[in-house]
């Protein structure tokens, strides 16, 4: 899945979880393409350093999950960079409000919160996914904090759109792990109020993607059947595969 060429991680001063989602397995034995569609933790820290790399992957458009009040207190990607940036605000019930008894297994907590996007977050996830599927619009970057819950979220979707199993689905989703204890770190010395008593939302256990995609399929019938009931075209799935995998 992974090659010289086509690195899964790509390694920025500025960022802890800036990954390419291409390599997998899909529909027809067809391969998901590189270098179309990336996912990633916030943007605002990308710099000088970072700049030319950054620039060297051609991307033409952002998009930002996040609320008005986080891009506000932590900033954007710079306007400098000349990129089509999209604030699709994924609503959600303030996960900081939700209680986590100490007999729920965790897994089951995270999924729960993932379902929870599908139903207050169709607007943004229609959105989102309509902005993937539109050839042009690509190189595309979809992100939010942590690049882990509503990236995740939108990332899962679209690779079980383009036919790829759970399993690597749900592998892609665990590789945030890594990435968290950096940018953990990064926030308890710049924003440690982001992280304190939010120990338990920093976790991507494989098993809360599973545990997710199962349950909108009991709630939806498929990941085909839910976009499409959130308004996603069957034209607009086609140019998503059209696009997004290998011939």
């Amino acid at each position: 899945m992974v090659n010289g060429a086509n690195p899964r991680h790509l390694r920025f001063s500025g960022t802890y979880n800036f990954r390419d989602i291409g390599g997998y397995l899909g529909l027809s034995g067809r391969t998901v393409r590189w270098q179309r569609l990336y996912r990633a933790d916030a943007l605002h820290r990308i710099g000088d350093a970072d700049a030319e790399a950054f620039a060297a992957l051609g991307v033409r458009t952002v998009i930002d999950l996040r609320r008005p009040l986080e891009i506000e207190r932590y900033g954007r990607v710079a306007e400098r960079h000349g990129l089509d940036y999209r604030n699709l605000v994924l609503k959600h019930i303030d996960w900081e409000e939700v209680e986590r008894p100490d007999d729920v297994v965790h897994e089951r907590w995270l999924a729960d919160r993932y379902v929870n996007f599908l139903e207050d977050g169709t607007e943004a996830i229609r959105s989102a996914l309509q902005v993937i599927a539109e050839p042009s619009r690509a190189p595309v970057i979809v992100h939010c904090m942590a690049g882990k819950d509503r990236t995740g979220t939108v990332c899962a979707l679209t690779l079980s759109l383009l036919g790829v199993s759970d399993e690597d689905i749900a592998a892609d989703y665990a590789l945030t792990t890594d990435a968290m204890r950096p940018l953990t770190a990064y926030l308890m010395e710049k924003h440690p109020s982001a992280v304190l008593g939010n120990e338990h939302m920093f976790e991507s256990p494989p098993g809360a993607m599973l545990m997710f995609l199962a349950d909108l399929r009991a709630n939806y019938g498929s990941v085909e059947d839910y976009v499409r009931e959130i308004g996603l075209t069957d034209a607009e799935i086609t140019a998503l595969r059209g696009h997004l995998l290998t011939d």
